[in-house]
């Protein structure tokens, strides 16, 4: 007499999930945990996605997956109405429809170990890691190296330039790249990193002594206070380059513990920007540079 095992289902990826990135660990404000999906249903493809979008649920449904696993909250503030008629009601009516579970991993990925700032790390080749903003005493989260962020060292300095050609080319392309704010000349030896937006944690780079912080999302004014204060160097990649290594260890995990269901992961780039066109006018400049008279 033979056997067949048993087809894993949704609850049992939830249980996994929540094995490896505790629900209890999101900040208050998030929304994490099973949005949608029968907790019997069966799982046998899981599409791993960053944002939940129109072109990441036509990839999934495509690939016949019967789960997605995102990064970002769909629901993340409250709707009134999932009308077919609202962008995010179509999605979820497009979900049900096609009996498609979907379950979010936010900011209880973000502080886990191995989390979100892990494998931008080592995309980066990051070593000697430990936690840019170590989460609270007492927290769910608290102890074991977790928390917001990461820091570590480069395997050989690298000047501010270099290091964001580095970046560039080791993080998924996308339009926009990666830009930098600070002499182009400095050393870097010692990097903080921030998957998302980061730059909540600006003042906690400049208390940690790091040479520079490469995160998402920088803006105009707290860049430039931060740089006109000693703070360190920045770097900006987009939110969903800095994020989408993290969908690489989630995969990786999920194959080793789960072999019967197969994992894949989107590359479609959900950064909003499209083009970048660079000035011709505007060449790096370096601190000697800075220090000849401008008319």
């Amino acid at each position: 007499m033979s056997t067949t095992a048993a087809v894993p289902t949704v609850a049992d990826v939830v249980a996994e999930l929540e094995r490896r990135y505790p629900p209890a660990w999101a900040e208050e404000w998030d929304k994490v945990g099973l949005v949608l999906g029968e907790p019997d249903a069966p799982v046998r493809r899981i599409l791993c996605v960053v944002d939940v979008v129109p072109e990441t649920v036509a990839e999934a449904l495509a690939a016949r997956a019967d789960m997605i696993i995102a990064h970002h909250p769909l629901l993340l503030r409250g709707v009134s109405s999932v009308a077919p008629t609202t962008y995010k009601g179509r999605i979820i009516h497009q979900l049900i429809k096609s009996d498609v579970a979907l379950y979010v991993a936010h900011t209880n990925a973000d502080v886990a170990v191995p989390g979100v700032s892990d494998a931008l790390a080592h995309r980066l080749g990051l070593t000697d890691l430990r936690p840019l903003v170590p989460s609270r005493p007492g927290s769910p989260a608290a102890g074991e190296g977790r928390g917001a962020g990461r820091i570590g060292r480069l395997p050989q300095p690298l000047t501010l330039a270099e290091l964001a050609r580095h970046a560039a080319a080791v993080l998924p392309p996308t339009a926009i790249g990666v830009r930098a704010a600070g002499d182009p000349d400095r050393t870097v030896r010692t990097l903080a990193v921030c998957g998302g937006a980061g730059d909540s944690f600006l003042a906690d780079a400049t208390a940690a002594g790091v040479d520079a912080y490469l995160t998402a999302d920088l803006r105009h004014h707290p860049t430039g206070e931060h740089l006109a204060t000693g703070g360190p160097a920045l770097l900006d990649a987009t939110h969903w380059a800095t994020e989408r290594p993290w969908l690489d260890d989630l995969a990786t995990g999920l194959r080793a513990t789960m072999p019967d269901v197969e994992t894949l992961v989107s590359d479609l780039d959900t950064d909003p920007w499209t083009v970048h066109a660079a000035s011709p006018a505007a060449p790096e400049r370096s601190a000697a540079d800075d220090k000849e008279p401008r008319p």
